[in-house]
């Protein structure tokens, strides 16, 4: 997984997967899985948006921002962004702007108009990619995230305000630190996540560090700031993930502290997303789960709503069986293989392994050609006919098992 998306309404996570494929999931059918439109060779997502109510934008190294249409489950139309690879993508709070943030160290906003999105204008450029990037609640300034330091910047005048370096208080830092997540809370406070595994908390018009939580001895990867700004999840490296609650010093009192509370562990790879739902905490990562953690003090009854969801499987088809035949057909996202199952003569219990007295075999490998990734597959129950479908079109095989060979027609 190496986006995520919540709707700003709650209603709806989008989710792109490394091969370029978008999921959308859900929440008020229980998390269903509702939408997938296949990946693409050409279309790798570093990053999701919802902007204008339902629309979802995504972009990626490829340089453009692309437009699902979630009608049809295709890519809509594509807009070049103009800076090289986009490594960064936010919406604005009324869904009417676009950020992105470039290779070249450029911050360029895009207008989302009726059909499509419409370049409007640079903001200051300024050495060093731009990895993440945040809008203030207001609209008014946006934060950019880069290697050692992040910049505050004016949307209207379209210069930076602030630049403060994120290692300025390590005495002799060797390595370059990475600025991997940001966001620009409404008091005026930007939270980063960096590849020191810090947290930090930095005033923007003093420039400078509130506060540091140290969460991990690797990465911080990414972070999401719930809607009352009073919680975020920071997904790490280490397949952790952390809450920090913004709690107050003494009972009743005024002051308030962010509190790291209770790590997760429910990853083995790195966590490159994670989402904030009103009710939950959202995580996904290179292990291809996607976690959904109920907030219990969110939740009025304890239900079907409470219960930890980990999506470890594909909700789609991908292995398929031909039972007379004892073939099983596996589909990749550029290939498909048939295979023959092996065979035992002894008999047994259920549960126990018997010896083999044929291994399975690999009979075929089929590569698709083009671009497009394959959505489903199937072959036939006698195993003597095997299609597959892209976006745009059907393929049918004509299997023939002869002896130990195996030839295949194209129909």
């Amino acid at each position: 997984v190496r986006c995520l998306a919540c709707h700003p309404r709650g209603a709806r996570l989008a989710l792109a997967r490394t091969d370029g494929t978008v999921e959308v999931y859900n929440f008020a059918a229980n998390y269903f899985q509702e939408k997938v439109i296949p990946g693409h060779e050409a279309r790798a997502v570093e990053s999701l948006c919802w902007a204008a109510g339902d629309r979802l934008f995504g972009a990626g190294l490829a340089g453009d921002i692309t437009e699902y249409d979630l009608s049809r489950l295709s890519a809509a139309r594509g807009v070049d962004g103009g800076g090289g690879p986009i490594w960064s993508m936010a919406a604005n709070g009324t869904g009417t702007q676009l950020a992105i943030g470039c290779e070249d160290g450029s911050v360029k906003i895009f207008q989302v108009v009726p059909g499509g999105i419409q370049f409007e204008r640079n903001l200051d450029r300024r050495k060093g990619r731009v990895l993440c990037l945040s809008w203030h609640p207001s609209d008014t300034h946006i934060v950019a995230g880069s290697i050692d330091f992040f910049r505050v910047i004016d949307v209207t005048s379209g210069q930076t305000v602030q630049r403060i370096m994120v290692n300025y208080h390590v005495e002799k830092a060797k390595r370059e630190c990475v600025v991997w997540a940001i966001a620009l809370l409404s008091r005026g406070t930007v939270v980063s996540a960096d590849s020191f595994g810090r947290v930090q908390f930095w005033d923007w018009e003093q420039g400078t560090l509130a506060e540091s939580h140290t969460v991990s001895t690797s990465a911080a990867l990414s972070l999401a700031v719930s809607e009352k700004e009073d919680s975020i999840v920071v997904g790490t490296s280490t397949g952790a993930t952390y809450q920090l609650q913004l709690l107050p010093v003494k009972l009743g009192g005024l002051e308030k502290r962010w509190v790291r509370t209770k790590p997760f562990q429910y990853h083995s790879h790195d966590v490159r997303a994670v989402a904030h739902s009103p009710t939950a905490l959202i995580s996904g990562g290179l292990d291809a789960q996607l976690v959904i953690r109920p907030l219990m003090e969110k939740i009025q009854k304890k239900g079907y709503d409470a219960a930890l969801r980990k999506f470890t499987f594909p909700h789609r088809r991908l292995v398929s069986c031909a039972r007379k035949a004892r073939l099983l057909l596996f589909q990749f996202s550029q290939h498909l293989e048939l295979w023959r199952l092996g065979s035992t003569e002894e008999t047994g219990k259920d549960g126990e392994v018997l010896p083999l007295c044929r291994m399975p075999e690999h009979l075929v490998q089929l590569k698709s050609k083009g671009p497009e990734h394959i959505y489903c597959s199937c072959v036939s129950p006698c195993g003597t006919w095997v299609g597959y479908s892209t976006a745009s079109r059907f393929q049918l095989y004509r299997v023939r098992c002869d002896g130990d060979g195996v030839s295949l027609r194209k129909v």
